[in-house]
């Protein structure tokens, strides 16, 4: 069942207990594998060393403030949607040491961080997660000035991507065209097909690494049976999307609306505790801790993530620019949407939902556009930023209305 070796774009088919050569053919390559694993009740990406790792048998269930794992009827390998993790957490870990230094005779010393050389093997991304390392990408990666760290474990990833077999009961990837197919960013691409008592992969190879890998597998190529079957898959999907986004002209909508009563509405309701932006894998928001020793000869400065619904976040001197909830959650909406795009030319959103699914009163970032769109028509609107040409300033600080 090994022909000769796959050119890229091809599509190939496993059979699905193919996936734990797989695995061991990526952990002698060195890398480490990753993949979702359950771990109290919960689904989390952690190491994977066979396929009995793999959350074998599950789905999810997910409604605005609400997740729940919940058995299958059939023995699928990635029967869930996105968990309140996202791979963020290891291209971008949440705390990192950026230096430390130690006091020498002949002054300060700063040394090295000690950069680890992990190299990932991502298994089971889901498509708009690949969009979100692509987002990210462009924010550590393609300005003046680049995130090393960041780099050097994104150029050593290898991405095993899975197409989305049913939709996020809060996702809305396909108006946001991230989903439920993915389209690049991946090394393989597998869609899970379990029919009539088979059960296997249809591959789609991406890069040179991913041909090298699947050249030392068992596969064939797909028929066209099978390609027809992969695509009912992802249809199904698209199909069940319960939500969607209208992002026609959203930039300058949110920036007409920066004082629609709106805000007020959602504010009365939001506990600003974050929680949106910590499971959102594309929010970069950070804050940077210097400490020292006892004896002051030796400090380290440490990143770590931060969420803009704090207080401490916008503070300047004098006081916080950003001191209601109001002001802050309108703040992370119109950057997420608008300011975004003009800071790095593509929206911050990806459509995961994971924002709707992890917010404890059901915040739903949809339903907010759509009121603020709704308000507008009806004429319920103010003078933003965007009416006096100042737009892409609330996304730099300037945001001084409360």
């Amino acid at each position: 069942m090994r022909p000769a070796a796959s050119n890229l774009g091809d599509e190939v088919v496993l059979e699905a207990q193919a996936l734990q050569q797989l695995l061991e053919v990526l952990s002698g390559r060195g890398y480490q594998v990753v993949g979702p694993t359950l771990r109290q009740g919960s689904l989390v990406y952690d190491r994977l060393s066979s396929l009995d790792d793999l959350p074998r048998g599950w789905g999810d269930q997910q409604e605005g403030g609400f997740f729940r794992l919940r058995p299958l009827n059939e023995p699928a390998l990635f029967g869930y949607g996105v968990g309140q993790k996202s791979w963020k957490e290891f291209l971008y870990p949440p705390r990192r040491r950026l230096w430390p230094a130690r006091q020498e005779a002949h002054g300060l010393q700063i040394l090295p961080p000690g950069e680890d050389a992990v190299k990932f093997a991502f298994i089971g991304v889901h498509p708009c997660d690949l969009h979100a390392i692509a987002v990210q990408d462009k924010v550590f990666l393609e300005g003046p000035y680049l995130d090393l760290h960041y780099q050097a474990r994104r150029q050593s990833a290898f991405i095993l991507a899975v197409n989305c077999g049913h939709a996020c009961g809060t996702g809305f990837c396909v108006s946001m065209g991230t989903g439920p197919r993915a389209s690049s960013g991946f090394d393989l691409a597998l869609t899970e097909i379990l029919a009539e008592a088979r059960h296997y992969l249809v591959v789609t190879v991406g890069s040179e690494k991913g041909r090298q890998v699947i050249s030392q597998l068992p596969h064939r190529r797909a028929q066209a049976q099978e390609l027809e079957a992969a695509a009912k898959v992802v249809a199904q999907a698209a199909g069940q999307m319960g939500r969607s986004l209208d992002t026609t002209e959203i930039k300058a909508l949110l920036y007409r609306n920066y004082d629609n009563p709106r805000w007020d509405q959602v504010a009365a309701r939001c506990l600003t505790c974050g929680n949106c932006t910590l499971v959102c894998p594309t929010c970069f928001c950070h804050t940077v801790e210097d400490t020292s020793g006892l004896t002051g000869e030796q400090a380290e400065r440490w990143r770590r993530w931060d969420v803009c619904y704090t207080v401490d976040f916008s503070y300047l001197h004098g006081g916080s620019i950003r001191a209601t909830p109001r002001s802050r959650y309108r703040q992370w909406l119109t950057h997420k949407l608008a300011t975004w795009i003009d800071q790095f030319g593509v929206s911050g959103c990806v459509g995961c939902g994971r924002c709707i699914t992890w917010c404890p009163v059901a915040i739903d970032i949809t339903a907010e556009v759509r009121a603020i769109r709704e308000g507008e028509r009806s004429g319920a609107r103010g003078q933003g930023p965007g009416a006096r040409g100042q737009g892409a300033g609330i996304s730099k600080g300037t945001d001084k209305s409360n």
